[in-house]
């Protein structure tokens, strides 16, 4: 990816000193999101991108747990411009398709044509998303970065823009319980 990382205040493995709303217990638990911890995270990464003087002309979302991490960054960032790429890799706890796929409708990468482009996702957790992501727009951008709330120290890709690192499974507040329709599971 680009140049050194740049961290946010929350950035810590896990097992070390955590941010507000974040419960960090032993290897064997998840990691909880809390939405303020969530609104803290974001609000601590636009102002990491906003001090590295990264100015992206657009966002573009992983679906679906990139969609709250862009918005959040499209407010603090003040970038209207958000694009949404919907992949899907995972399939339940710890278990995932054997590569990222993109789901249609997928976008035109004429739309990023020398674009300084933000990739923004809930987690690096293998990292192969993101990759397939910035793969994709690579060749039609003027400069792409990417923007997480976890990475993983298996991630493939080193993001850009982290708030904290940690080995554990999280449970980020949108997707914690179950889904309100019969027959479907939290984590997928």
């Amino acid at each position: 990816m680009h140049g050194s990382l740049r961290v946010a205040g929350g950035l810590g493995l896990a097992g070390e000193a955590g941010g507000a709303g974040c419960t960090v217990r032993s290897m064997t638990e998840r990691e909880r999101l809390t939405w303020q911890a969530f609104g803290d995270a974001s609000r601590e990464l636009a102002q990491v991108i906003a001090d590295d003087a990264f100015r992206p002309d657009l966002i573009l979302a992983i679906a679906r747990g990139g969609f709250f991490l862009a918005a959040a960054l499209g407010y603090a960032l003040a970038v209207k411009n958000l694009h949404v790429v919907n992949v899907e890799f995972y399939n339940g706890v710890g278990s995932t398709l054997d590569m990222p796929v993109m789901l249609p409708p997928v976008p035109q990468a004429v739309d990023f044509s020398q674009k300084k482009v933000l990739i923004a996702d809930d987690v690096a957790d293998s990292g192969r998303t993101l990759e397939l992501v910035h793969g994709f727009v690579q060749d039609y951008v003027e400069s792409t970065r990417t923007a997480v709330i976890y990475e993983k120290p298996s991630s493939v890709i080193k993001c850009d823009y982290v708030w904290r690192r940690t080995g554990r499974w999280i449970n980020f507040p949108w997707s914690d319980q179950d889904p309100v329709v019969p027959g479907h599971l939290a984590d997928a």
